[in-house]
Protein backbone atom coordinates (compact mmCIF):
# COMPACT_ATOMS: atom_id res chain seq x y z
CA UNK A 1 0.00 0.00 0.00
CA UNK A 2 1.37 3.40 -0.97
CA UNK A 3 0.80 6.43 1.18
CA UNK A 4 1.50 9.99 0.23
CA UNK A 5 2.44 12.75 2.58
CA UNK A 6 1.24 16.28 2.08
CA UNK A 7 3.06 19.10 3.79
CA UNK A 8 0.74 21.80 5.05
CA UNK A 9 2.18 25.20 4.29
CA UNK A 10 0.67 28.64 4.79
CA UNK A 11 -1.99 29.37 2.16
CA UNK A 12 -0.83 31.77 -0.54
CA UNK A 13 -3.83 34.03 -1.13
CA UNK A 14 -5.29 36.93 0.82
CA UNK A 15 -8.70 38.52 0.61
CA UNK A 16 -9.18 41.22 -1.99
CA UNK A 17 -7.59 44.53 -0.86
CA UNK A 18 -11.07 46.13 -0.96
CA UNK A 19 -11.90 43.90 2.00
CA UNK A 20 -10.11 46.33 4.31
CA UNK A 21 -12.60 49.07 3.43
CA UNK A 22 -15.54 46.63 3.70
CA UNK A 23 -14.42 45.34 7.10
CA UNK A 24 -13.84 48.92 8.27
CA UNK A 25 -17.39 49.88 7.29
CA UNK A 26 -18.71 46.76 9.03
CA UNK A 27 -16.72 47.66 12.13
CA UNK A 28 -18.12 51.17 12.16
CA UNK A 29 -21.65 49.81 11.72
CA UNK A 30 -21.16 47.69 14.87
CA UNK A 31 -18.95 49.93 16.99
CA UNK A 32 -20.45 53.39 16.38
CA UNK A 33 -23.77 52.48 18.05
CA UNK A 34 -21.83 50.95 20.94
CA UNK A 35 -19.79 54.12 21.41
CA UNK A 36 -22.95 56.25 21.04
CA UNK A 37 -24.78 54.17 23.63
CA UNK A 38 -21.93 54.62 26.12
CA UNK A 39 -21.93 58.39 25.62
CA UNK A 40 -25.74 58.56 25.82
CA UNK A 41 -25.80 56.49 29.00
CA UNK A 42 -23.21 58.79 30.55
CA UNK A 43 -25.18 61.90 29.64
CA UNK A 44 -28.59 60.54 30.66
CA UNK A 45 -28.02 58.27 33.63
CA UNK A 46 -25.16 59.77 35.63
CA UNK A 47 -24.41 62.90 37.57
CA UNK A 48 -21.52 63.25 35.08
CA UNK A 49 -18.43 62.82 37.24
CA UNK A 50 -15.30 63.86 35.33
CA UNK A 51 -13.48 60.53 35.74
CA UNK A 52 -16.43 58.65 34.24
CA UNK A 53 -16.68 61.13 31.37
CA UNK A 54 -13.01 60.61 30.55
CA UNK A 55 -13.48 56.83 30.72
CA UNK A 56 -16.49 56.97 28.38
CA UNK A 57 -14.63 59.28 25.97
CA UNK A 58 -11.63 56.91 25.88
CA UNK A 59 -13.97 53.94 25.34
CA UNK A 60 -15.79 55.73 22.50
CA UNK A 61 -12.52 56.73 20.84
CA UNK A 62 -11.19 53.17 21.19
CA UNK A 63 -14.33 51.84 19.51
CA UNK A 64 -13.87 54.16 16.54
CA UNK A 65 -10.14 53.44 16.19
CA UNK A 66 -10.65 49.68 16.48
CA UNK A 67 -12.60 49.31 13.21
CA UNK A 68 -9.89 50.39 10.75
CA UNK A 69 -7.04 48.87 12.75
CA UNK A 70 -8.73 45.49 13.17
CA UNK A 71 -9.67 45.40 9.47
CA UNK A 72 -6.03 45.83 8.47
CA UNK A 73 -4.85 43.19 10.94
CA UNK A 74 -7.40 40.64 9.71
CA UNK A 75 -6.39 41.34 6.11
CA UNK A 76 -2.75 40.62 6.92
CA UNK A 77 -3.50 37.39 8.81
CA UNK A 78 -6.25 35.54 6.94
CA UNK A 79 -5.23 33.34 4.03
CA UNK A 80 -6.80 30.81 1.66
CA UNK A 81 -5.80 28.40 -1.07
CA UNK A 82 -7.32 25.80 -3.36
CA UNK A 83 -5.26 22.91 -4.68
CA UNK A 84 -6.30 19.87 -6.71
CA UNK A 85 -6.53 17.92 -3.43
CA UNK A 86 -8.11 20.34 -0.95
CA UNK A 87 -9.42 23.76 0.01
CA UNK A 88 -7.79 25.30 3.02
CA UNK A 89 -7.86 28.48 5.02
CA UNK A 90 -5.97 29.94 7.93
CA UNK A 91 -7.72 32.44 10.20
CA UNK A 92 -7.21 33.88 13.65
CA UNK A 93 -5.34 36.67 15.35
CA UNK A 94 -3.87 35.16 18.49
CA UNK A 95 -4.53 31.52 17.71
CA UNK A 96 -4.26 30.37 14.12
CA UNK A 97 -7.07 28.09 13.01
CA UNK A 98 -6.48 25.90 9.96
CA UNK A 99 -9.47 24.40 8.15
CA UNK A 100 -8.84 21.86 5.41
CA UNK A 101 -11.54 20.35 3.22
CA UNK A 102 -10.38 17.50 0.98
CA UNK A 103 -12.03 17.56 -2.46
CA UNK A 104 -13.52 14.11 -1.83
CA UNK A 105 -15.46 15.50 1.18
CA UNK A 106 -16.98 18.58 -0.46
CA UNK A 107 -20.77 18.46 -0.74
CA UNK A 108 -21.71 21.99 -1.80
CA UNK A 109 -20.03 25.18 -2.97
CA UNK A 110 -21.91 28.44 -2.41
CA UNK A 111 -21.20 32.09 -3.12
CA UNK A 112 -22.79 34.93 -1.17
CA UNK A 113 -22.82 38.71 -1.59
CA UNK A 114 -24.40 40.87 1.07
CA UNK A 115 -25.60 44.40 0.32
CA UNK A 116 -22.47 46.13 1.65
CA UNK A 117 -20.26 43.54 -0.07
CA UNK A 118 -21.93 44.35 -3.39
CA UNK A 119 -20.98 48.02 -2.94
CA UNK A 120 -17.35 46.92 -2.74
CA UNK A 121 -17.59 44.27 -5.50
CA UNK A 122 -16.85 41.41 -3.09
CA UNK A 123 -18.26 37.93 -2.42
CA UNK A 124 -17.67 34.96 -0.12
CA UNK A 125 -17.28 31.32 -1.13
CA UNK A 126 -18.50 28.71 1.33
CA UNK A 127 -17.45 25.08 0.95
CA UNK A 128 -19.68 22.68 2.88
CA UNK A 129 -18.32 19.25 3.70
CA UNK A 130 -19.51 16.07 5.31
CA UNK A 131 -17.64 17.10 8.46
CA UNK A 132 -19.43 17.84 11.71
CA UNK A 133 -16.99 20.75 12.15
CA UNK A 134 -18.89 22.74 9.54
CA UNK A 135 -17.79 24.59 6.47
CA UNK A 136 -14.74 26.33 5.05
CA UNK A 137 -15.46 29.94 4.19
CA UNK A 138 -13.22 32.03 1.95
CA UNK A 139 -14.19 35.62 2.60
CA UNK A 140 -13.96 38.91 0.73
CA UNK A 141 -12.96 37.82 -2.76
CA UNK A 142 -13.51 39.85 -5.91
CA UNK A 143 -17.00 38.76 -7.01
CA UNK A 144 -15.74 37.55 -10.40
CA UNK A 145 -12.94 35.56 -8.76
CA UNK A 146 -15.49 34.07 -6.36
CA UNK A 147 -17.63 32.91 -9.28
CA UNK A 148 -14.60 31.42 -11.06
CA UNK A 149 -13.47 29.73 -7.83
CA UNK A 150 -16.92 28.21 -7.27
CA UNK A 151 -16.90 26.87 -10.84
CA UNK A 152 -13.38 25.46 -10.39
CA UNK A 153 -14.26 23.83 -7.08
CA UNK A 154 -17.38 22.30 -8.59
CA UNK A 155 -15.36 20.84 -11.47
CA UNK A 156 -12.61 19.55 -9.16
CA UNK A 157 -15.17 18.00 -6.80
CA UNK A 158 -16.98 16.24 -9.64
CA UNK A 159 -13.67 14.88 -10.96
CA UNK A 160 -12.58 13.60 -7.55
CA UNK A 161 -13.51 10.01 -6.67
CA UNK A 162 -15.49 9.53 -3.47
CA UNK A 163 -19.00 10.10 -2.24
CA UNK A 164 -18.41 13.18 -0.02
CA UNK A 165 -19.59 11.42 3.13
Amino acid sequence: MTTTTTTLRPPRHQADPRAVAWWTVQGFLWLTPLAGAAVAAYLIFTSRPLWLGVTVAVFAAACLVTAPVLARVVYRVERWEVTDEAVYIRTGLLTYVWRVAPMSRIQTVDTARGPVQRLFGLADVTVTTASAAGHVKIVALDHELATELAERLTALTQATPGDAT
